[in-house]
């Protein structure tokens, strides 16, 4: 952790009543205060946080310090349910007393804590100082793994699919936008499904046919709001029977046109589906579920993204897909018509 910090090394104490001199008397007088009293291991140096901190946060007003307290003890409940450990565990891995813990987050609390306190909350648990004192809304760096899963049971959901279907179901109201691997899959036909789940090792075809029915029940839902984008070559490359699709049926291939451009024009404008230009562009498979979290497919697994900063950096990275879309939302149906007389034109 020290390496994120540029400052010589000093003093806690040297660097708290270094700051000081600009601050009101007021705030000289808790500033000092605290220096004197929480600062005596002077063996402790400055890289461990950054200088505004410390003069910003503990030189604060006294409303201002109830404020930060207040975060800074909902943040540190949310970190410990994050870290799946009890308090006595927690406070272990941090290295506080089980009785230090229990202070700082006990209702009457009305101290700050230590410095080094917060150091090694911040190190041992991998989130940002500021985020735990309230200077940032940048949450904890957090990734998951799913890896996908067999279900043996009848025609259950994949533990994966119940996951997504639940994500999409909380996040009613914000944006979803959606990046698939090949189509989208709440606009397959039941046959494409099989075809290409036919030899697929993670997955029965029955999952899917079921994840794909429940997002469309879900797109058909009222205050649904979806954004869907695929490149151009994957729809061409359906039609004309390649890639994957090369052993599929011109018939079927027709029926799943046909069904793309019903849904289309009946869901618009619910479900907006960009295409765009893919020998510009790349996209990674990913459902970006509003400001909750982001799930990117990587092959057999989902890698789950919910760090604010990660959800609005694949956010962007969305955009910027829509703002270079060739073909827009309200075209769609005509483009898939035009796919529809290319694929019985080659007869293929």
């Amino acid at each position: 952790m020290a390496s994120q910090f540029s400052f010589a090394p000093m003093s806690l104490r040297d660097a708290l009543l270094t700051g000081l001199a600009k601050r009101s008397p007021e705030s000289r007088l808790h500033g000092e205060a605290y220096a004197h009293s929480h600062t005596s291991c002077g063996g402790t140096n400055i890289n461990l946080l950054r200088l505004h901190i410390i003069c910003g946060v503990y030189t604060a007003s006294m409303t201002d310090r109830k404020n930060i307290l207040s975060t800074f003890q909902e943040r540190l409940d949310k970190v410990i349910h994050d870290s799946k450990q009890n308090r006595s565990q927690f406070a272990e891995a941090v290295g506080l007393d089980r009785s230090t813990l229990s202070q700082l987050l006990s209702p009457t609390n009305r101290r700050l804590p230590r410095i080094e306190t917060l150091a090694a909350i911040a190190e041992t648990q991998q989130v940002s100082i500021d985020w735990l004192i309230g200077l940032s809304n940048t949450g904890p760096m957090q990734a998951e793994m799913m890896n996908e899963q067999m279900s043996f049971e009848g025609d259950a959901l994949a533990h994966n699919d119940e996951r997504l279907i639940a994500w999409l179901r909380e996040a009613i109201g914000y944006k979803i936008r959606y990046v698939p691997s090949t189509l989208p899959d709440l606009l397959k036909t039941e046959e494409v499904i099989r075809f290409e789940m036919g030899d697929y090792v993670a997955s029965r075809p029955e999952q899917k046919i079921e994840t794909a029915a429940a997002r469309l029940a879900w797109t058909r839902a009222p205050e649904t709001d979806l954004e869907c984008c695929n490149s151009v070559q994957q729809i061409e490359a359906f039609a004309r029977g390649g890639g994957i699709w090369r052993d599929l049926e011109l018939s079927s291939r027709l029926a799943q046109l046909d069904h793309m451009i019903d849904l289309c024009t009946e869901l618009y404008p619910t479900l907006r589906w960009f295409l765009f230009d893919g020998r510009q562009r790349f996209a990674a498979p990913v459902t970006i579920f509003g400001p909750l979290r982001a799930a990117l497919y990587i092959g057999q697994m989902y890698l789950v993204l919910t760090s604010a900063e990660h959800v609005r950096t694949l956010t962007r990275q969305f955009d910027d897909l829509i703002k270079g879309a060739v073909v827009q939302p309200p075209d769609v149906p005509a483009f898939l018509k035009e796919q529809r007389i290319v694929a019985q034109r080659l007869r293929r």
